[in-house]
């Protein structure tokens, strides 16, 4: 059991950072290093480390996924797209013309119990429509079929008429600002539905500045989803049920990995989650030859894997079983849960992250890696005017 009130702590509204700074690197960054406490700027983040250092990217872009459309009635209905159900893969979803299915969650829900809500727009001089219809009702997610007349695939459509998701916790709408700053500089390939924030204090002078001092950087892509923002309300946190999220690796950054064993740095703890979902994808190599990508990573299967079973033997054995395959790159979905139930960290040796929500999945997380001193973090944090979450400062986590 893991009591989720072990996890809460008192966070004032005003600490919460509702808007960016002027400079993404001119955050402030904690530092911790084996108990021991310290702070400097972001921008400064290479003095901390050894220039032999690997960080390592989530290079997700966000989805401008809420839409708010109206009935003819003119009620406002809002319609947040979590994930493609048909085409079921982002790539051919956002690639889609004139009709397709995504799971939605509804805001307003009880004005649209029947028939479709529309945009009205107009594009290169044409008048179009988008309209929406529930294919399916569920308990909190629903399968919306979007159909439309324009010349346009669906991923133009919500870059056109979408909004960024802003978290909740903002408390406000999102803003021209939020359209640049809710992205991370290096963001590439479009499927989140917030964004993978530890990455967003970096700025492309900083890369090239550590870069030129010798630091390497590879990339993952896994696309956030909207359970990212989902608190535990179950006050036995192991009870919680994860969400379900995908991503991607290719054969180079497996290499980057195997040549920088002892050396990674994920930046943010949705590349975590990425980098420890590997050993699952091994371990079913090695026990039944093959990774049956198909199947989920299950919330707790990285916690039955033998402990000696390391980064060297994971990655090895996933560079072998793409080499033997042609493939370069292998794609996945998993609920992994990381938790200081006993999770050992394999492939990741340090940490860059924001500072997160009380009693959440991400604060679990922190603590699988830096034990009960999450505590001493968050309270030097507190009472050294960090900002907190999505648009806040950062921290460096060193275990060694």
């Amino acid at each position: 059991m893991i009591n989720i009130n072990d996890f809460d702590y008192p966070l004032p509204d005003e600490r919460i950072a509702k808007f960016p700074l002027e400079r993404r690197d001119g955050s402030k960054l904690l530092v911790y290093r084996n108990g021991e406490i310290s702070e400097r700027r972001f921008a400064d983040i290479g003095q901390e480390l050894a220039s032999d250092t690997l960080f390592v990217f989530n290079n997700t872009k966000v989805v401008r996924a809420r839409l708010v459309m109206h009935k003819p009635s003119g009620a406002r209905v809002e319609v947040f797209c979590l994930e493609p159900t048909a085409p079921a893969d982002y790539e051919r979803a956002f690639a889609a013309t004139g009709e397709c299915c995504w799971s939605c969650i509804v805001g307003n829900l009880k004005k649209w119990k029947e028939g479709a809500v529309e945009i009205p727009f107009s594009y290169q001089g044409g008048d179009y429509v988008l309209k929406a219809y529930i294919a399916e009702r569920g308990a909190r997610e629903h399968i919306v079929r979007f159909v439309w007349d324009a010349p346009m695939t669906f991923g133009q459509m919500l870059e056109y008429l979408g909004r960024i998701p802003i978290p909740p916790y903002l408390n406000r709408e999102s803003e021209e600002i939020d359209n640049t700053r809710y992205q991370t500089v290096y963001s590439r390939f479009e499927g989140s539905v917030a964004a993978p924030t530890a990455g967003l204090h970096f700025t492309v002078e900083l890369i090239e500045s550590l870069k030129n001092q010798g630091f390497s950087f590879g990339e993952v892509t896994l696309h956030v989803g909207a359970g990212t923002f989902l608190p535990v309300k179950d006050e036995d946190a192991t009870k919680h049920a994860m969400h379900t999220e995908h991503f991607e690796i290719t054969r180079a950054t497996l290499e980057l990995l195997r040549s920088k064993i002892g050396k990674v740095t994920a930046v943010g703890t949705t590349s975590v989650r990425t980098l420890e979902s590997l050993a699952a994808l091994a371990w079913r190599i090695a026990q039944r030859g093959n990774p049956q990508t198909e199947s989920v990573i299950g919330q707790w299967e990285l916690y039955d894997i033998p402990a000696d079973f390391m980064a060297a033997q994971v990655l090895d054995t996933l560079i072998g079983y793409l080499d033997a395959n042609g493939a370069q790159s292998i794609k996945a979905a998993t609920q992994i849960m990381i938790t200081p139930l006993g999770y050992r960290f394999r492939v990741v040796n340090r940490i860059v992250t924001n500072f997160h929500q009380p009693k959440s999945t991400l604060l679990l997380l922190v603590s699988a890696y830096v034990g009960d001193d999450w505590h001493k973090i968050y309270d030097y944090a507190l009472a050294n005017d960090f900002r907190f979450l999505s648009y806040g400062d950062s921290s460096l986590l060193i275990v060694e």
